[in-house]
């Protein structure tokens, strides 16, 4: 059983590598710090800051203009 559990934590890590990294490349292309991708990883957070970046003004276009 103990294998068992280090195989589910190792698939686990690499979930979390798998999103987080694209998660927070678009982060770092919208001008945000890629802290905010801990927030995606908090159930109902994660809406909420999906909306929040979907309609404020990001950075990276801010400073084009």
């Amino acid at each position: 059983m103990g294998s068992l559990v280090l195989i589910q934590a190792i698939v686990a890590i690499i979930v979390i590598a798998i999103v987080a990294v694209p998660v927070v490349k678009i982060l770092h292309k919208a001008g945000y710090s890629g802290w905010w991708a801990i927030l995606w990883f908090i159930p109902i957070v994660n809406i909420v800051v999906i909306w929040i970046f979907a309609f404020a003004q990001w950075p990276a276009l801010r400073d084009r203009a």
